[in-house]
């Protein structure tokens, strides 16, 4: 599967704790990555400074669904699944 151009639910949904350029902790989730543009494009991607923890997530239909809305819903639900206090 090929990322939804323009989705970016990745980038918003869930946690990332490796620190991203323009956000040395991470981001917590349901906040969106500085490195998102307008059209909710990486500006990383393809540069050696995008987190590995990025470089390493591939597109699948289990985690992207049909929708950027579904794929919101169903990164977030997964986010509070595998919370760790």
């Amino acid at each position: 599967m090929e990322c939804r151009i323009g989705c970016g639910a990745c980038c918003i949904a869930p946690s990332i704790s490796s620190a991203i350029p323009g956000m040395a902790n991470g981001k917590k989730a349901g906040v969106r990555c500085v490195q998102l543009d307008k059209d909710n494009l990486c500006l990383l991607f393809g540069k050696k400074a995008r987190p590995a923890v990025c470089v390493n997530f591939k597109a699948d239909p289990s985690v992207c669904a049909d929708t950027k809305q579904e794929a919101l819903q169903r990164l977030s639900e997964w986010e509070v699944i595998t919370k760790i206090d």
